[in-house]
Order: structure tokens, then sequence, then C-alpha cells
């Protein structure tokens, strides 16, 4: 066993579970931390989508109840076939572009500098939401609650959730952000964001495990497992501070965080203080 790779499969997990469902990217994240790890082998890619699977089932226990609920009550609750609605809805743009350009983006832009631009550009955009929120001032959202949501606003979410295809971009952060341009409440889009997060993350596993099967994935078994344990400790902890953070606060500092830490990467890179692949 190789101890020096178990130790970077445990530090890229636990940046997995922390940045997941922030709005800083967590594939962003990954891929930085990859290359300063010098993790960036050819199942490298692989690694950091399998292991995501363990921030998401750090969301499905947080909100067990709610998932037992909606699941139990599809043929009786029509308030549950709405939210399941919702989310299939919501799910399909993202599923149907990542189909079509899963490829290309990976080869080119996995990267750090695609990266480092994406971040900055992102931590733009959100302080452009955010000044936008705080001009509505006290009028409150249109939709303050998760059975509000309509299916055409679960589109526009959906639709919004693609510019996460960009490494950097940040799905957690456009979906967020998407659903407060659209009048969302802020804790109502961070929970909203959460339940998409399910299929978007479960289908990406599933079919890296397809596409690359089982034999393949087995000479990084304990790489996994590690990542995978460690991203859900640290996601099951981030859950619960970000519901806590977003019931007082804004997104700002996350913008402000998103814009530095992408200058960062572009100056270490260009002024060749670090080897980004350049």
């Amino acid at each position: 066993m190789d101890w020096a790779l178990i130790a970077k499969a445990l530090v890229l997990g636990i940046v997995e579970g922390l940045t997941e469902f922030l709005p800083v990217s967590s594939t962003g994240h990954l891929i930085v931390a990859g290359s300063l790890l010098d993790f960036n082998h050819d199942g490298a890619k692989t690694f950091h989508v399998v292991i995501q699977f363990g921030a998401i089932l750090a969301v499905c226990w947080e909100y067990r109840r709610r998932i037992g609920s909606v699941t139990s009550g599809l043929l009786t609750d029509a308030a549950a076939r709405r939210f399941a609605l919702n989310v299939v809805v919501a799910t399909i743009p993202a599923v149907a572009l990542g189909v079509l350009f899963e490829a290309a983006i990976r080869d080119v832009l996995f990267s750090p500098v695609p990266v480092a631009f994406a971040l900055v550009a992102g931590g733009v955009l959100i302080l452009w939401a955010q000044a936008r929120e705080r001009a509505r001032g006290d009028a409150p959202a249109r939709i303050r609650s998760l059975d509000e949501l309509r299916p055409l606003d679960a589109l526009k979410v959906g639709c919004a959730q693609c510019c996460a295809l960009i490494p950097g971009v940040s799905r957690s952060g456009s979906t967020i952000i998407g659903a407060m341009l659209l009048g969302v409440e802020r804790r109502v889009a961070t929970e909203f964001s959460f339940f998409l997060a399910i299929p978007v993350i479960v289908g990406a596993t599933g079919y890296e495990l397809m596409k690359h099967g089982g034999h393949a994935l087995g000479g990084m078994a304990d790489l996994i497992t590690v990542g995978t344990v460690a991203a859900f400790v640290s996601a099951f902890a981030c859950v619960r501070w970000l519901l806590r953070y977003v019931a007082t606060h804004d997104f700002t500092v996350f913008a402000w965080y998103r814009i530095a830490f992408g200058m960062l990467v572009l100056v270490t890179g260009y002024g060749g203080w670090l080897d980004w692949g350049m």
C-alpha cells in the first residue's frame, strides 16, 4: 500500500466534501489541489468524480426524512409528486449537455488555468447577484419554501446548473445564484441545490463506473474508499454549517474567496512560481 497516495486521497476527499456544496467549485478545487499534490495520473479524473458520491451520501443522510417522505408519498401526496417532478425537470438540462460535451470539456477545461478564470468570473457574478438582492431591500422573495417551486422555476434553475459543466463555475453556486435571481429565498435556493446534487452526482458516479468497469477501478479501490469516506465526513459537517450560515449571511465572502483564489493561481502560474501546465 502506497501511504503517500493514501494521504493524497485523504486530502482530496476532505477538499471535495468541504467544497461540494459551497459556491466555490469542488471540481475546480480538486483540479488545483490534484495538480499541487501531483495527483494527476490517468485515473485522477475518475477518482474526482467517484468520491463525490461520499459527499452526496452526506446530503442523503441529512435529509433522509424529507427524502423518505417524498418517496413514500409519490402515489398519494401531490406535493411529494411536484417536488420529485421539480428535481427531475431541473436535472434534465445538465444531464443532456453533459452527455453531449463531457469528453470535450475534460480534454480542454480540466486544468488549473481555465478553472482559475472560471473562479474569478463566477465570483464577479455572485457579487452582482448579491448587490441585486440588497437593492431589493426588505421586499420578500417570491418563493419562500421548496413547496412553492413550480416546474418552470425548476427548469430555469436546471438551465443555470448547466453552467457548472465548466470546471470552476460551481454546481452549487450556479444553482443557488440562478434560483435567487428567479426570486427564490436564499435558504430555499441552497436546499434545492442540495437535492439537485443527488441525481447529478449519483448519475455521474454511475456513468464513470459503467464506462471504466469495476476491474479498471480496482487498482484505485483503496484510494477511492479513503477519498469517499473523507468526503462524506467533511461534507456532512459543511452542509450543517452552511444551512446555519445562510440564515443570516449572504454569499459575498465566497465571491471574494473565489476571486482571490483564482487570481492566486493565475499570478503564480504566469509569474513562473508554480507550473500549472500553461
